[in-house]
């Protein structure tokens, strides 16, 4: 809704159904459709190189584990390392939200290389194909921080400014966290609201930034692997691109994010810091990729392991086409 500063204010309820002890979130919704989205774009790009179903589709519990593992553990060691060493069980919990990108870089390289071991393909080459769907979950998991009211802006007065009144509220006496803050939302009238937003600021709304670096990458990403001529592109070139565009992205919304770790006077966020090694990291990549021009796709006399060639490699023909077939012959 919007006032009368014509400051947006944001407040919705992260909750989405309520079953009493168990509760659906907008976050772990957004959390699923990202993941079904992340491996529809990684079944495309590995099919298109005719890869195996088994081996397609192995890969799901792999990077959903590293994902969540890896995410969660950054955002608890990178960010509030004291807390969760002092209360380690809420490590455990991933429905409040709380998943760094660098941890879930990490996670996801770390997971791909095991990978790669397991049914002896090039890690490079599965990097490459996984950069889409990365892109996608990094959109994905910003969007999910901004309907949680987290990882919020600095303070600022341009004329997109947001409240979030969920966020600003904790601390305050009563309200220990974002649950307790959404049951006092809920229970204050419009006058006692109005009367609270007095002391909340405008911030950045810095989880959109990142959701929208996250889309442009992804939009890039597609664009430059058809420029490059699909699968006649060199190795490394899409994960070179998508680590120098997607953390040098982060690296510059990282000026408007309420720090969460080092000091107001350190000379760059934890953010930054973390994002400098995976960019320096793509321009590396990037540059040896358009000068050694290795191809891409499976290893010269690649065969499937033996656990994978008994699945159809093949989705069923649909009957249309059988029928042209038939026509034909």
């Amino acid at each position: 809704m919007l006032n009368m500063l014509a400051t947006y204010v944001w407040a919705l309820n992260p909750v989405l159904i309520d079953f009493g002890p168990v509760q659906v979130r907008f976050y772990g919704v957004i959390f699923v459709l990202t993941m079904l989205c992340g491996f529809g774009l990684w079944w495309w790009q590995m099919r298109r190189a005719d890869y195996p179903r088994l081996v397609i589709e192995s890969f799901i519990t792999w990077g959903v584990v590293a994902t969540i593992v890896g995410a969660r553990l950054g955002h608890c060691f990178f960010y509030n390392p004291a807390h969760y060493l002092e209360h380690p069980v809420q490590i455990l919990y991933v429905w409040e939200g709380g998943l760094a990108s660098h941890g879930a870089t990490v996670g996801l390289i770390t997971a791909l290389l095991l990978y790669a071991w397991r049914w002896k393909l090039r890690p490079l080459e599965l990097m490459d194909r996984f950069t889409v769907s990365a892109a996608v979950g990094a959109a994905g998991i910003r969007l999910g921080n901004f309907t949680n009211s987290e990882i919020v802006g600095r303070v600022t007065d341009v004329p997109w400014a947001v409240e979030f009144p969920l966020h600003d509220l904790v601390g305050r006496p009563g309200i220990r966290d974002l649950d307790d803050a959404i049951t006092y939302w809920q229970q204050a009238g419009e006058a006692q609201r109005q009367a609270l937003l007095e002391f909340v600021p405008a911030r950045h709304p810095s989880q959109l930034y990142e959701f929208a670096i996250g889309v442009a990458v992804l939009g890039l990403l597609v664009l430059i692997d058809r420029l490059a001529g699909r699968e006649k592109r060199p190795r490394g070139l899409l994960l070179g691109c998508f680590l120098g565009l997607y953390f040098t992205g982060r690296f510059c919304v990282e000026f408007v994010k309420q720090r969460h770790t080092l000091p107001e006077d350190s000379l760059l966020t934890m953010g930054q810091w973390l994002s400098i090694i995976p960019l320096l990291a793509g321009l590396a990549i990037v540059t040896w990729s358009l000068v050694a021009r290795r191809p891409t796709g499976k290893p010269e006399g690649w065969q499937p392991p033996a656990k994978a060639e008994g699945k159809p490699d093949t989705q069923p023909e649909p009957d249309r086409d059988r029928r042209r077939r038939k026509r034909k012959s």
